[in-house]
C-alpha cells in the first residue's frame, strides 16, 4: 500500500480516537450531577471518574493557592498537548502499520489487533508528553516530579481499552477500502528456522523484564536503590513503569497450585510474543528493523492484555470482581511494553537478517 493510501485510514483512526476520548472526557462533569450516584452506584461513579479524569478538559478541583486562573490555563494547555499528542502518535503509528501490515486477506486480524495495541501505546505516550503541564498545574512541579510523572503515565489507559478498539476497527475498515485496486501487496516467504530463531531472540528480551527484573527482590532493589538527589531524585516508581512488565514472587505463604496458576499468565505473555514474532516477518510487506520493532511493541501489548485476562480467570475469585475490575486492570505495563518491545523487535529483525541470508531488494 502506498503512503498516500495508508494515510487515509491512519487519519480517520486518529481523528476518531481523539474525538471519542475528548467526548468521553467532556462527559465527566455529568458524574457530578445530582442523582448520578443513585443511578450508577457509588463505586461505579468513582471508577468512571478515575477513568475519565485523564481525558477531562476541566479539572474537578484545584488545590494550588494564589493565581488559580494561571494554573487553570496551564492545565488547559496540558490537555491541548495531550489530545494533540494522541492524534499525532496514533496517526503516525497507524500510517506505518497500514503501510507495512495492510488489512487485506490474510492480514485483517493482525492489522486490527496491532492497531488496537497501538491505540493503547498512543494514549500512554500522550499522557506522558503532557504530564509536566498537569503536574505543574496542580502546584507540584518541583516536588517529587518523577514519582508524579510515573503516576500520570500509568493512568488514562482504561478508557482506551474500549475506545481504541472502535478506532482500530474504523482504521482497518477504511484501510480495506483504500487497499482495493492498490495492486498485489508483497508477502515474503520466511524460512522456518530463521523465523523461530528471531522470535526466540525477541522473546528472550521480553522475558528479561517479565521474569528477571519483575521478580520481587529485583524489582524492590530497582525501586529503592539510591540514585542521588535534586530535582530528578526518587526515580524508583518511574523505573518500575519503564522496566517492569510484571511482578511476581515465590510461592511462600500460598498453595503451590495457586502460585502455578498465577504464573500461567506470564507464560501466556511469552507465548503470545513468540508466536507473533514468529509470524510477523511473513505478514509484513517489508521485514525491516523499524517494522519489526513496531510490530514487536504491538505484540508485547497484546501479550500483556492476554495475560491479564487469564489472570482474572485463574486467580481465585477473579471472575467475581466484575467488569469494572477487569477493565480497570487491563493495559498495565504499557511504558515497559514500548521500551522492551522496541528492543525485542530490533533484535529479532537483526537475528532474522543474519540467519536468513541476504534481504531481497523489496525488503530493503
Amino acid at each position: 500500500m502506498t503512503w498516500g493510501r495508508a494515510a487515509i485510514p491512519a487519519l480517520v483512526g486518529g481523528l476518531l480516537l481523539t474525538a471519542l476520548l475528548w467526548w468521553a472526557g467532556a462527559s465527566a462533569d455529568a458524574l457530578h450531577l445530582t442523582g448520578s450516584t443513585d443511578l450508577l452506584g457509588g463505586e461505579a461513579v468513582s471508577d468512571l471518574q478515575q477513568w475519565l479524569g485523564p481525558w477531562a478538559y476541566d479539572p474537578p478541583q484545584f488545590a494550588p493557592d494564589g493565581d488559580s486562573a494561571h494554573y487553570l490555563d496551564l492545565f488547559h494547555t496540558g490537555r491541548q498537548i495531550r489530545f494533540g499528542a494522541l492524534f499525532v502518535s496514533f496517526t503516525v503509528g497507524a500510517l506505518f502499520l497500514m503501510r507495512w501490515l495492510p488489512p487485506v486477506a490474510g492480514r485483517v486480524t493482525a492489522a486490527l489487533l496491532a492497531s488496537w495495541a497501538w491505540a493503547l501505546v498512543s494514549a500512554m505516550l500522550a499522557v506522558t508528553v503532557s504530564a509536566p503541564w498537569q503536574i505543574a498545574a496542580y502546584g507540584h512541579g518541583s516536588y517529587r516530579f518523577l514519582p508524579d510523572l510515573a503516576g500520570v503515565m500509568a493512568g488514562g489507559r482504561q478508557l482506551v481499552v474500549v475506545v481504541g478498539l472502535v478506532a482500530a476497527a474504523a482504521t482497518v475498515l477504511v484501510g480495506r477500502a483504500t487497499a482495493k485496486g492498490a495492486g498485489p501487496l508483497p508477502r515474503r516467504e520466511v524460512p522456518a528456522r530463521p523465523a523461530r530463531l528471531a522470535a526466540t531472540a525477541g522473546t528472550a528480551v521480553i522475558a528479561l523484564s517479565l521474569v528477571v527484573l519483575s521478580y520481587q527482590r529485583v524489582a524492590a532493589a530497582i525501586q529503592t536503590a539510591p540514585y542521588g538527589g535534586g530535582f530528578f531524585s526518587e526515580p524508583g516508581d518511574l523505573l518500575r513503569e519503564l522496566l517492569l512488565l510484571g511482578f511476581w514472587s515465590g510461592p511462600s505463604g500460598t498453595p503451590v497450585v495457586d502460585w502455578l496458576l498465577a504464573r500461567l499468565s506470564d507464560v501466556l505473555v511469552l507465548v503470545v510474543v513468540w508466536w507473533a514474532l514468529r509470524l510477523l516477518p511473513g505478514l509484513l510487506t517489508r521485514a525491516t528493523v523499524p517494522a519489526m520493532a513496531v510490530g514487536a511493541v504491538c505484540a508485547t501489548v497484546l501479550g500483556l492484555v492476554a495475560g491479564q485476562l487469564l489472570r482474572v480467570v485463574t486467580v481465585g475469585g477473579g471472575m467475581k470482581w466484575g467488569v469494572r475490575y477487569i477493565v480497570g486492570n487491563l493495559g498495565a505495563g504499557l511504558a515497559a511494553a514500548l521500551l522492551w518491545g522496541l528492543v525485542a523487535g530490533a533484535l529479532a529483525a537483526v537475528t532474522l537478517r543474519l540467519t536468513a541470508g541476504p534481504v531481497p531488494a523489496e525488503d530493503q
